[in-house]
């Protein structure tokens, strides 16, 4: 599969592939959008990363941080809902619009066993449906959850800060509210406390609030496209092709549908490399001639 191995990440407020924007991977900027449940802002980081667009930095602080000297990406949020999002049945996680049954790599099963045994163990997942799918409980699924003031429906949404990193705990009143609820504040402690629905089902994302979100880990090395476990290895580069060249998180509400946001991942080869490195070139030319 020649050419293959440039990134593209779009996120979006939905699964509509034409409401997604390009994000500088590893920059300093955020992506800001909305829709009739959210305002969002998603950040994208990855290590040693040589995709799409060609502005984007090999790397960032963020890496630099302790905390995450052993991660490969991160995918960072701030949102501000507004409606109150019930969030026992919200879900965070990967899933796909077509069957990936055919190009499922053998030890799949096995991989996933030790992901939910050792890395979340909220986990669910089927692989062979029509529209496949891995999802978790986002309460328990993201490593990093932060619950801030309200700011209203017209208050902005916060930034996300490259160094330090993003913590668990709270802003504001927002500390209040987790205390209220009995959420720990140790991270790994919260995330096993959300496991239980009834926890889950007391805790709402409240309109007019501000959260912020970190998902990361060391397992998926974008740049070998390898998934590497606590004892085994999965190189996924010749079980990739023109449809399951794409790796799309989402959070939902897997009972009504509803989607908060998504971010996509898309590895381009072929045709669409090339067209991507031919529109880069263009705009290379274009800054180079207005002396940009």
């Amino acid at each position: 599969m020649p050419g293959i191995g440039q990134h593209l990440a779009g996120p979006g407020p939905s699964y509509d592939r034409s409401t997604h924007r390009l994000v500088n991977v590893n920059g300093d900027d955020t992506l800001s959008f909305e829709n009739e449940f959210v305002r969002v802002k998603v950040k994208t980081r990855i290590r040693d990363y040589t995709g799409l667009p060609l502005t984007s930095p090999a790397s960032t602080p963020y890496f630099d941080d302790p905390a995450h000297s052993r991660d490969r990406y991160s995918i960072s949020f701030s949102f501000v809902p507004k409606v109150d999002l019930p969030s026992a049945d919200c879900v965070w996680g990967p899933d796909f619009d077509h069957p990936v049954r055919d190009r499922l790599p053998p030890g799949f099963n096995y991989a996933f066993g030790i992901v939910k045994r050792f890395i979340d163990p909220g986990i669910e997942c089927d692989a062979y449906a029509d529209e496949p799918w891995l999802y978790g409980p986002a309460l328990s699924c993201w490593f990093v959850l932060r619950v801030g003031d309200k700011v209203g429906q017209h208050g902005d949404v916060p930034d996300i800060r490259e160094s330090p990193a993003l913590a668990e705990g709270g802003d504001g009143d927002g500390e209040q509210v987790r205390k209220g609820l009995g959420v720990p504040e140790d991270a790994d402690k919260r995330r096993k406390w959300f496991l239980d629905r009834e926890h889950r089902e007391a805790f709402v994302f409240e309109e007019g609030r501000a959260y912020q979100g970190d998902f990361f880990n060391p397992y998926l090395d974008f740049n070998k496209f390898a998934l590497r476990l606590p004892g085994f290895s999965l190189g996924v580069l010749r079980y990739i092709d023109d449809k399951t060249h794409t790796l799309r998180w989402v959070f939902k509400n897997r009972t009504t549908g509803d989607v908060y946001f998504v971010v996509v991942f898309n590895l381009l080869f072929g045709q669409e490399l090339e067209e991507s490195l031919r529109a880069e070139d263009e705009e290379y030319y274009k800054s180079a001639e207005k002396g940009e």
